[in-house]
C-alpha cells in the first residue's frame, strides 16, 4: 500500500496520529504460517538518520525492511506505520535488467524530460561517468551496485533501505562501497534504513545502531563518533563489543 509523505498506513488495530519522523512504526506485528516475526515492533527513524538494523538470521531483519518498503502486501500482521512515498531500496544483488543498458536501468519508470540527464549525473556520482551504454553482464559484482545506488538515489528518496546491499562483494571492495554510500548519504541526505550481518559495517556507517532480537527491538544504541572513523578507535572498538554481545557473540 503507498503512502503519501505526511500519510499514515493503518493496519488492522492501528491507533494513534501521525507525527513528524521520516518512519513511525507502532506495534508494528507480522507473522507467517502461525508464527510470529515481528512482534510490536516501536521505531522511529527522523527525517536524514541513517540508522543500521543488526541481528541474527531469522530475527525478522529483512521482514521488517520489507514492511517499511511495503511490500509485503496480503502477509498477516497488525501496528500503525507511516512511511514516505518517496523511497527506494538495495538490495544484496544489484537486480538491474540483464537486456537493459546501464543508464536504461538507471532511468527505469523515471519520468520527465531531463530523466537521461539525472541518469548520467546519477551515474556519475558513483563513479561510472561513460559507462552508460555498458551491458550488465559487462560490470563487477561493485560496478553493478553502484548502478544500484544510481538508481535508488536518482529518485532522490526520503527513505532508503537498504538489504545487505554489500554482504556479496570482497572485503576491498566493500570497503570502498562504505565510503561511497557515506558520501552519497553525506550528499543526497534521505532516511536511511541498512541491513546488515557486519558489525563493523553497521558501527563505520551509522547514527544509531538497533538489535533485532525475537521480533523485537532489544537494543537502540547511538554512535556519537566523529569522522572518519577507525576500527583502531577505542570508542569504536568499545562499540562493536557491546553489540556482538547483544547478538550473542563471545569475542
Amino acid at each position: 500500500m503507498a503512502t503519501d509523505a505526511g500519510q499514515l498506513t493503518s493496519l488492522p488495530g492501528a491507533v494513534g496520529p501521525a507525527v513528524s519522523p521520516a518512519v513511525r512504526a507502532r506495534g508494528l506485528t507480522r507473522g507467517f504460517d502461525g508464527r510470529t516475526v515481528l512482534d510490536d515492533v516501536d521505531l522511529d527513524i527522523a527525517a536524514g538518520e541513517f540508522v543500521a538494523l543488526l541481528g541474527r538470521s531469522g530475527s525478522g531483519k529483512s521482514t521488517l525492511l520489507r514492511a517499511l518498503a511495503e511490500l509485503d502486501d496480503g502477509v498477516a500482521g497488525s501496528g500503525e506505520l507511516r512511511v514516505p512515498a518517496e523511497r527506494a531500496v538495495v538490495f544484496q544483488d544489484s537486480r538491474l535488467l540483464p537486456w537493459a543498458r546501464v543508464l536504461d536501468n538507471v532511468v527505469l519508470g523515471l519520468g520527465g524530460p531531463d530523466a537521461r540527464r539525472r541518469g548520467s549525473a546519477a551515474l556519475d556520482e558513483v563513479g561510472l561517468s561513460g559507462r552508460e551504454r555498458a551491458w550488465p553482464n559487462e560490470l563487477s559484482g561493485g560496478e553493478q551496485q553502484r548502478v544500484a545506488l544510481a538508481r535508488s538515489l536518482v529518485r532522490e528518496p526520503a527513505l532508503l533501505l537498504a538489504d545487505e546491499p554489500f554482504g556479496a562483494l570482497d572485503a576491498l571492495t566493500r570497503i570502498r562501497m562504505h565510503a561511497l554510500l557515506r558520501e552519497l548519504y553525506d550528499r543526497h541526505r534521505p532516511a536511511v534504513l541498512l541491513v546488515t550481518h557486519d558489525v563493523d559495517e553497521a558501527v563505520s556507517l551509522a547514527d544509531r545502531v538497533l538489535v533485532l532480537e525475537g521480533g523485537r527491538i532489544a537494543v537502540d544504541r547511538a554512535i556519537g563518533l566523529d569522522r572518519p572513523r577507525t576500527h583502531r578507535d577505542p570508542a569504536f572498538i568499545a562499540h562493536r563489543e557491546f553489540l556482538l554481545a547483544a547478538l550473542g557473540v563471545d569475542r
